[in-house]
């Protein structure tokens, strides 16, 4: 008996078991079963068996021919499964969106330039299971400006998922320095790099957990405020929302901009005074001098100042004493500096100084830690000295550790205490900044010439983000991460200082889970899971010869896999469903009100 294979034109090769014998003189061959529809491995040791040979594992004589690192790709993959990214890029299937998948892959996995991610495709099973083993740096190009025509129904779509009417919305603005000239977006202003460098401005919108739904590029010359009008707009306009609750910082909501918030049925908002408006408030809100915080250090105040508002006064000891401690330490580290000062001018014999160049000289030491206005200067040619401003001091540690937010909304519609959690969720927005701009994701350097690739390439980072916060939240149980923070939040004091809970507490003193595993930051989880290799081996030669592949399966993927409450929308539903194509297939959509 053998196996013999027939070619069958355009279909699959028939694989038959056969005998043969002689019958008058002549071959004759007999076909004893069809094996077609068996898979290689076992024709390949059916074959061997009928030629007598001995079978042992194929363990102990397969070759490894290649190895890839596939863990942290399917970890990445598994979650941008569960959130229905394929059908959240475009819900048609295109070429342009598989490289897109990939290159917000890849920036969470190994962030870098267009033309490096190219070759870092190859280097990790992530071409394979993207299918982009053949793209070149001019495709990414091609599927960037793809993706920036795309980015309105994204958003869309986004703003579907985790905004309702009545939602509260956080927004803040950032900025990042641009490495070059060619740029339209790239203008000279205020550069939170701290480099002298023009620069790009874009804008991040998060629902009130801290996902992001839309982020917005604008030049660098643009100032934070003029950014809330058009947010206002897509949000009423792009998302057709009519009612929200718009939450920024106090340089972002100025009067300015809250003057026209107050104008637009449905939109209320919350922000917080500035320090010049919370003393003139403090100094004439009652002439008995009564005590503020009677009752804890949460109050409310109503003012002529500021009609139509509610406005919640807040103090923290802690913070009070930071603030005290951080001044004192610039007020001396500015004396030793103005000490330096008076020492040079006492030397100058030959050649005085004027009294202007003392001033310019000086100008620059009080103004290098922001506290020229503590210090009274006594400036004359050849002659300087100093002393400090003790009411001005006296007025400003006054303030020490009280803030006041401000907000439109109604008492029965949100609470003091919420109104202070929802305004200190704006850090959430700040940790996706710090995400975007650290080693996570590297939105910068900036190089891109063309406006549209600029906005796409952010649009890509607030794309990786997003899976990487979900990722984290499914992954808690591994890092040294609160899993309980967001219970936390609901019921602690929304103004004394965070303490951790007892879960984490045991986190960090034993450094594993409950399950013996060691604890990881985030960057150390992906590189652990890179160490989970892809083995491509093969058994047998020639003909016989068959290839297989083999995973291994470690704990991150039963958590990525498990039904956690961060794969669902804002009302529950999965963010990812199945539906049955033309073909039968079962392919993966997005829940039918988003898709609509």
């Amino acid at each position: 008996m053998y196996i013999d294979i027939v070619p069958n034109r355009k279909s699959p090769p028939a694989v038959l078991l056969r005998e043969s014998y002689r019958e008058g003189g002549r071959t004759v061959k007999r076909t004893l079963a069809n094996l077609s529809m068996l898979p290689p491995e076992a024709v390949a040791a059916l074959r061997a068996a009928l030629k007598g040979e001995h079978l042992v594992e194929a363990g102990s004589l397969f070759e490894v021919e290649s190895s890839l690192p596939c863990g942290h790709v399917r970890a990445v993959r598994t979650a941008m499964s569960r959130l229905g990214m394929r059908d959240l890029v475009s819900s048609k299937p295109c070429p342009e969106r598989d490289i897109v998948l990939a290159m917000i892959a890849q920036r969470i996995i190994e962030p870098g330039s267009k033309l490096e991610t190219v070759s870092m495709f190859g280097d990790s099973t992530l071409a394979q299971e993207f299918g982009v083993q053949d793209v070149d740096e001019n495709d990414l190009y091609a599927a960037m400006d793809w993706l920036a025509a795309s980015q309105p129904f994204i958003e869309r779509k986004l703003a579907g998922r985790h905004l309702e009417e009545g939602a509260t919305v956080l927004y803040d603005v950032s900025s990042s320095s641009y490495y070059g000239k060619q740029c339209p977006l790239a203008k000279r202003g205020y550069n939170r790099d701290g480099l002298r460098l023009p620069g790009i401005v874009y804008g991040l919108m998060t629902d009130t957990d801290g996902r992001p739904v839309a982020v917005r590029v604008y030049p660098g010359d643009t100032a934070d405020p003029v950014t809330v009008p058009d947010q206002i707009d897509r949000l009423r306009g792009g998302f057709g929302i009519a009612r929200f609750v718009f939450v920024g910082d106090r340089g972002m909501l100025t009067n300015t901009q809250i003057d026209r918030l107050r104008q637009q049925e449905g939109c209320g908002w919350i922000s917080c005074l500035r320090s010049s408006d919370i003393r003139r408030l403090l100094e004439t809100r009652d002439p008995s001098g009564a005590p503020l915080f009677t009752q804890g250090n949460l109050a409310e105040i109503i003012h002529p100042d500021f009609p139509g508002e509610r406005l919640v006064a807040c103090y923290n000891p802690v913070l009070a004493m930071d603030r005290a401690c951080v001044r004192g330490e610039l007020l001396e580290s500015t004396e030793k500096e103005l000490a330096r000062l008076r020492d040079h001018v006492g030397r100058r014999r030959k050649k005085p100084l004027t009294a202007a160049e003392i001033g310019v000289r000086a100008g620059r030491v009080i103004n290098r830690y922001k506290v020229a206005k503590h210090f009274r200067l006594d400036i004359a040619d050849n002659h300087f000295g100093w002393e400090r401003d003790t009411e001005s001091i006296a007025r400003e540690a006054a303030l020490d550790g009280i803030y006041v937010v401000r907000t439109s909304e109604t008492p029965e519609s949100l609470s003091a205490p919420d109104a202070v959690r929802a305004y200190k969720r704006l850090g959430d927005v700040e940790q996706a900044f710090r995400t975007f701009k650290g080693v996570d994701l590297l939105i910068r350097p900036i190089y891109h010439r063309l406006e549209d690739r600029v906005r796409a390439h952010v649009l890509l980072c607030m794309l990786a983000y997003y899976v990487e916060w979900h990722m984290r939240q499914a992954l808690a149980p591994l890092l040294y991460a609160d899993e309980e923070l967001e219970a936390a939040r609901a019921s602690r004091d929304p103004v004394a200082k965070a303490q951790p809970s007892e879960n984490l507490k045991r986190k960090r003193a034993r450094k594993r889970t409950q399950d013996g595993l060691r604890l990881r930051r985030w960057d150390g989880l992906l590189g652990a899971l890179s160490t989970q290799v892809r083995n491509t081996c093969c058994f047998g030669e020639g003909r016989t010869a068959v290839r297989f592949t083999r995973d291994t399966m470690p704990k991150a993927f039963q958590l990525l896999e498990a039904d956690h409450a961060c794969w669902r929308n804002n009302k529950g539903v999965p963010m990812y469903a199945e539906r049955e194509n033309g073909a039968g297939k079962r392919v993966e959509c997005l829940p039918a009100r988003v898709c609509a």
